[in-house]
């Protein structure tokens, strides 16, 4: 129990760190308002719909993709 939290924490981490810098990264890109909306609202739910695939992961709700 403990392991799952630790590595509850960890992947939330590093996930928090990838977004952050795909938030400030996507500025740089020259796009118009409506397009940078959408894109940013499409990474977000990409980014939770993995979240919460991989937390079910770890705590044994779903079995992990075997690639």
């Amino acid at each position: 129990m403990i392991g799952t939290l630790i590595s509850i924490i960890l992947l939330l981490i590093v996930l928090g760190v990838l977004i952050w810098g795909v938030q400030q990264l996507l500025p740089l890109i020259p796009l118009p308002p409506p397009f940078a909306t959408v894109i940013n609202v499409l990474i977000t739910v990409l980014i939770v719909l993995v979240i919460v695939y991989i937390i079910a992961g770890l705590l044994g709700v779903v079995t992990p993709l075997r690639l």
